[in-house]
């Protein structure tokens, strides 16, 4: 059981192997990449207790030789300190230009670990080897790189292309359900931004594949990664139609800043909270029907999983300083925050013309149902 989606870029184009066994394959995989049988690995401490001895073997069975550095687990490692330690342990390892950096992990080793490669010696490849739901359907594919700044998510970084991607299913089934659901979330986007099929499959296997059916996994991991690939393709650096795969992020990167990027709210849930509230807010501004993000609400209450505020433990800031940490996102384009918006489930579209009062009311009544 094994698909491939190749990522479509003119000079930077690269495939995304999806299915179960592919740490076992990863040295015959990333061999032909290689000018010597050597890489070097990013990974964190739980990815490598899990991991990592299997992926030495799978490298060690195409004669390839590894040396790995242990990172922290969790976003906290998103930050200059980790970076710098990173880049200097590279460089005691003699990375060179021709070489290989392996990213192997979750959506945090995968951005560090890209952008660490980005700026050593002005640009070493990369293989990306992602080990959550999270990073195998999004932070993955599409060369978004990348460290947290204290003013917001994502703000230092580059786009820097991975020159192959190993989604290996099979390490799906050692997460934790929390961390499966946050994934999830990310999934979810792909039908709400621009496939009400795909949406209405997941309504109907989203608990089959939560269960862990493996079929089912590998069809999810695909479609969202074909769609990711196709946008990209399409807008690599975000300048039009890429700016749809941050339908919920507005929202979402403004909690997790609220929250000190702690485990009081994980990326994924963020990103499902927001685009609940991206289609309430569509709803109020009579783009879409009330039943649209009643219908998101509902699936995502299906799934167990975070649906709004009121479902962040712990304090949040009111309305109008959550509003100021959106004032902080990318997508700020001369000073206009631009929202991803939904005209239905599958239609969203990017727009900055969004009255400040409509989000606050949208916040507001949100912090008033956490009393």
């Amino acid at each position: 059981m094994r698909e491939t989606v190749h990522v479509d870029l003119p000079g930077r184009a690269y495939d995304v192997l999806i299915g179960p066994g592919l740490i076992a394959e990863a040295g015959a995989q990333i061999a032909p990449l290689l000018t010597r049988p050597r890489v070097a690995v990013l990974t964190d401490e739980r990815v490598a207790e899990l991991h990592l001895t299997a992926l030495e073997a799978g490298l060690a069975a195409a004669g390839i030789t590894m040396q790995a550095l242990r990172l922290p687990a969790g976003e906290a490692t998103k930050s200059w300190r980790p970076l710098e330690g990173s880049v200097g342990w590279l460089l005691d390892q003699k990375v060179e230009r021709g070489d290989i950096v392996v990213a192997f992990g979750g959506g945090v080793i995968g951005d560090l670990a890209g952008f660490a490669a980005a700026i050593l010696r002005r640009g070493v490849r990369f293989v990306q080897i992602p080990t959550s739901l999270l990073a195998q359907v999004d932070s993955s594919v599409g060369g978004k790189t990348g460290i947290n700044a204290a003013q917001g998510k994502n703000l230092i970084g580059a786009f820097h292309q991975p020159s192959l991607v190993l989604a290996d299913t099979d390490t799906l089934g050692t997460l934790t359900p929390r961390d499966f659901l946050a994934g999830y979330g990310e999934v979810v986007k792909y039908g709400l931004l621009g496939d009400a099929d795909f949406f209405a499959w997941l309504e109907e296997q989203g608990p089959v594949l939560a269960a862990g059916d493996l079929s089912a996994r590998v069809e999810a991991v695909r479609r969202s990664v074909q769609m990711k690939a196709d946008i990209v393709a399409r807008d690599e650096t975000e300048q039009g139609d890429r700016g749809l795969l941050n339908l919920g992020h507005t929202f979402g990167h403004a909690l997790e800043a609220a929250t000190g990027y702690s485990d009081r709210l994980l990326h994924g849930e963020g990103v499902a909270i927001g685009c609940a509230m991206a289609f309430e807010l569509s709803a109020r501004m009579g783009l879409c029907a009330q039943e649209c993000p009643s219908r998101v609400r509902a699936h995502l209450s299906d799934m167990g999983m975070k649906t709004d505020l009121r479902d962040i433990p712990g304090d949040l800031p009111d309305a109008e300083a959550l509003l100021a940490l959106m004032g902080q996102d990318k997508k700020v384009v001369q000073g206009q925050l631009r929202f991803i918006l939904a005209r239905g489930i599958g239609e969203a579209f990017v727009t900055a013309d969004v009255a400040a009062n409509d989000v606050l009311g949208v916040l507001n009544d949100a912090l008033d149902q956490r009393i």
